[in-house]
């Protein structure tokens, strides 16, 4: 260990590796060098030279026009893998058309990674048009689900969370044993959400599914529904 507690040799590129590819996952799609050097604290010849080994192994891609970097293939190919061998979908898969059909709204699969709240599967709403809404990230507090989530994370993982919103810390235990949770969404083009805690068979809470919240919508009858469909699910996931 080097001061400030941070791992030398193989550990330390690792981790310096994953924080690159954390800040090229944020907006915008492509990201400069210097930038990246910037936000990561290191030094560009370092950021460069990972950021080379990166996109040799496709972890990234260099813009050939502009040199600019961003996310490369060998994440998606990872995350599907990823998704496709996990028991939170396994468990709740056969339930989402059918849950999606008797509330009339867009149904979400999501987790906690990293502080944000990760949709990892969304039926559609069948009368919401000809576009889909693509799978999204969103930090943990500005969604339904991702409060429900956090509340239930570990201390470490809550006050990390919170720290973006401390108007918001007094919130956790609430979330925490609150059936379900409603987000009033302030963008006027989205609708408001509810979220239903999933746990697992050994009780601990491993995913959030949610509801889209139409006008004529009653919260607690969305949420009921999803409530039965997360305890039915979530007895077949083993663990957490």
């Amino acid at each position: 260990m080097i001061d400030g507690g941070a791992p030398k040799g193989g550990l330390g590129t690792i981790r310096n590796a994953t924080l690159l590819m954390d800040l090229l996952a944020r907006s915008p799609h492509l990201h400069q060098l210097t930038d990246l050097a910037q936000q990561s604290g290191m030094t560009v010849p370092t950021v460069h030279r990972l950021l080379r080994s990166l996109v040799h192994a496709e972890y990234a891609v260099q813009d050939p026009a502009t040199s600019r970097y961003g996310l490369g293939p060998a994440v998606m190919r990872l995350a599907v893998h990823r998704m496709s061998g996990s028991p939170i979908l396994s468990a709740l898969n056969p339930f989402m058309i059918g849950l999606r059909d008797q509330l009339q709204a867009t149904i979400g699969v999501h987790v906690l990674i990293h502080g944000e709240a990760v949709c990892i599967d969304q039926v559609e709403a069948q009368d919401r048009g000809p576009f889909r809404r693509p799978l999204h990230a969103a930090c943990a507090l500005d969604s339904a689900a991702g409060r429900i989530l956090a509340a239930h994370a570990d201390d470490e993982e809550w006050e990390r969370v919170a720290a973006a919103r401390p108007d918001l810390h007094g919130q956790r235990e609430e979330w925490r044993s609150a059936p379900h949770v409603v987000y009033e969404s302030t963008d006027p083009t989205a609708p408001d959400e509810v979220a239903v805690p999933v746990a697992a068979a050994d009780g601990t809470v491993v995913a959030a599914l949610t509801a889209d919240l139409q006008p004529a919508s009653d919260p607690q009858v969305v949420a009921a529904a999803l409530l039965r469909t997360a305890v039915s699910g979530g007895r077949s996931i083993p663990h957490a």
